[in-house]
């Protein structure tokens, strides 16, 4: 009896595992991050977000044909989620993008917003000011025939863009996406992940709070820059790899970027890494707005996947061993 109580509850826990891997929010689940960030355009790159422009990419596998949807949850600048300064007086636009180019323009793949970053073809586009009616509300992009997403071999599958981009005014914008099958629920899509090459995001107001990114190392990257952006001196920033553990990275202060390159050798390549933020325990710094980017020896900006590529890293140590005579 009690072997079977252990499988059942073995089982239970794989289940809950595989379901969570499975999910498509951003943030996801497992990266421990309340809410990505967007200011408006008249902001003070001070409060944590140094462009006021967020693009992020949905994948999806290229057997998968049904319709598809984007959802927001909380797409309005006001309420009890956003950060105000003053009166909330901000509009944040979201806009999705398909076709040729929406991907594989360079511009789109830059951590700031310039050139032809909204390259592609425009699918459909809403602004949110201050609106009781998105506050903690679902707002669905869709549906989109994944068809209209531009093909990229590297991935297998197609790829549709979101751009959030602060139009005026200087709050907060606190939300959250979704890949979803289902226009009124979170349905996850097997196979989708999403994706972005500069990640900004909300810290928790918790001292004990941890939260993870898996920036993805292809095979020819033999060195990476980690970037981070008004880091606001919350504590350390760590690097995690299957040959590094916990390597600390050098953190910002408020309204700077700092950078630090590290080596990766031959067993990293191919792998995901774990940037881990860890707040410091000795006063808590609430609010903390924080954009990290990586990129590697070309200067060539390197993905951070929700769900990260082939699972979160393990630090797996080589032990030297000689005979003594």
């Amino acid at each position: 009896m009690y072997g079977k109580i252990k499988i059942l509850i073995f089982t239970a826990l794989i289940s809950l595992v595989c379901i969570r891997l499975a999910a498509q929010p951003a943030p996801a689940i497992d990266e421990n991050i309340p809410y990505l960030v967007t200011f408006g355009g008249n902001s003070n790159t001070s409060w944590g977000d140094d462009d006021f422009c967020q693009v992020f990419f949905c994948l999806i596998p290229e057997n998968y044909t049904r319709p598809v949807f984007i959802r927001i949850y909380d797409p309005d600048t006001g309420g009890e989620l956003d950060e105000v300064k003053g009166e909330f007086d901000t509009k944040v636009r979201f806009s999705v993008y398909g076709g040729n180019g929406c991907w594989s323009e360079e511009d789109a793949k830059a951590i700031n917003p310039v050139g032809n970053f909204k390259s592609g073809q425009l699918l459909a586009s809403k602004t949110f000011g201050q609106d009781a009616g998105f506050d903690k509300k679902w707002y669905t992009f869709g549906p989109i025939n994944p068809m209209e997403g531009e093909y990229v071999e590297k991935f297998k599958g197609r790829i549709i863009k979101v751009i959030a981009e602060g139009i005026s005014g200087d709050d907060g914008n606190l939300y959250r996406y979704y890949l979803s099958t289902n226009p009124t629920a979170n349905q996850e899509i097997e196979g989708g992940n999403i994706f972005t090459y500069e990640y900004t995001f909300r810290l928790a107001n918790n001292v004990n709070h941890i939260s993870q990114i898996y920036p993805f190392i292809d095979d020819k990257t033999i060195s990476i820059e980690v970037s981070n952006f008004d880091w606001d001196n919350d504590g350390l920033i760590r690097l995690i790899s299957v040959a590094k553990n916990g390597v600390i990275c050098d953190v910002s202060h408020e309204d700077n970027w700092i950078k630090r390159e590290f080596p990766i050798i031959e067993q990293e390549k191919n792998t995901t890494m774990e940037i881990q933020f860890i707040k410091k325990q000795s006063s808590l710094v609430r609010n903390n707005n924080v954009a990290v980017v990586v990129k590697n020896q070309y200067g060539e900006t390197l993905p951070f996947f929700v769900i990260p590529l082939g699972g979160a890293p393990v630090y797996t140590p080589k032990i030297m061993m000689r005979s003594v005579n």
